[in-house]
């Protein structure tokens, strides 16, 4: 028995020394991680307010963002648009981000691949985070109501709310589902472009929401397999932690397999063209195959980074063939 626990059959395990965060956690004045007085040029101070928003998770999310306004336009749509959203969904995301490494930061101590992280090293303090991440989310709104419309303003913030208090306050240390039902946040910026564009939803965007959303699980369970122990150590209840390996391996495929699914599903109901099928259709069946060989594999480092690595590649090609598509046939 590991100190996270192994689950019975459907069963979560939860740690034995969880603790719910509550509101000190989210608010600290003193005695936090991280807290203790360092002395930081402000070039350091500035590359850790940075390091708060999560970049790299932004530019995959804006990834999404910008090819979905294509698919919406069906063409090119305005630069004034398109750069608004970008700022708006750069700053919500951030904030977002922020929030949730201040809630985490005790986690990211413990966990050797977050230990750099600005608010572990003192870098930046808790409040100050906090106050950071809430003036990013207000300018963020207001930028979306002022540039875009106040639907995708809504979307956004909705996001980064659901993002802070299901997954990171509600879900992440409670349950193994915590990314399955978490990942609905990152899925929610294909909404906010399509609403960028249109003023209101449609399948479209439901259905791309929906593929951002069961792509979610096997892309971060990668990860955890590679820092299973990372995650144990910090008595995070992820899948990897908590079930043996053989069925993790089994739900990442399922989830590769319903990821391909729906994938074609939208090519369909958006019309799409052939650029965008044969890009969905490739990268799909790559995508299974990394995800069989990671089972095959016995879930080896190399084997699961391999599949997270690729699982943003595949992202970034499918979305893009999505622009690609759009701008072949109808320019």
């Amino acid at each position: 028995m590991t100190r996270c626990g192994r689950a019975a059959e459907g069963q979560t395990v939860l740690p034995r020394t969880y603790t719910e965060p509550t509101v000190a956690q989210i608010t600290p004045l003193s005695a936090s991680v991280g807290a203790a007085t360092v002395s930081t040029s402000k070039a350091e101070r500035l590359r850790g307010f940075i390091a708060l928003t999560k970049p790299r998770i932004i530019e995959l999310l804006l990834i999404t963002t910008v090819p979905t306004m294509f698919v919406a336009r069906r063409g090119v749509p305005s630069g004034w648009l398109i750069l608004a959203t970008l700022v708006g969904g750069t700053l919500s995301a951030g904030g977002a981000n922020a929030t949730n490494m201040v809630i985490d930061r005790d986690i990211d101590a413990v966990m050797k691949r977050t230990s750099k992280r600005p608010l572990v090293t003192g870098t930046v303090q808790p409040v100050e985070a906090l106050v950071f991440a809430v003036a990013l989310e207000a300018a963020a709104f207001a930028i979306f109501a002022a540039f875009v419309n106040v639907l995708s303003a809504v979307l956004a913030l909705a996001a980064a709310l659901f993002y802070v208090f299901v997954y990171s306050i509600g879900l992440k240390r409670r349950s193994k589902q915590n990314i399955v039902i978490g990942g609905a946040a990152g899925a929610v910026p294909v909404l906010v472009g399509w609403t960028a564009v249109t003023d209101h939803l449609a399948w479209a965007p439901v259905v791309l929401f929906a593929l951002i959303v069961i792509w979610t699980p096997s892309h971060f369970w990668a990860l955890a397999v590679k820092y299973r122990e990372d995650y144990e150590r910090a008595e995070v209840p992820m899948l990897p932690v908590v079930e043996q390996f053989e069925k993790v391996a089994l739900q990442i495929i399922g989830y590769s397999v319903a990821l391909v699914v729906v994938s074609f599903v939208f090519g369909w109901v958006a019309h799409m063209g052939p650029v965008y099928w044969a890009a969905a259709l490739v990268a799909g069946i790559l995508y299974l195959i990394d995800a069989v060989r990671l089972k095959f594999e016995g879930g080896s480092p190399k084997a699961a980074m391999r599949l997270f690595g690729y699982s943003i590649t595949y992202v970034t090609v499918v979305f893009v063939a999505m622009a690609v598509d759009v701008v072949v046939r109808y320019h």
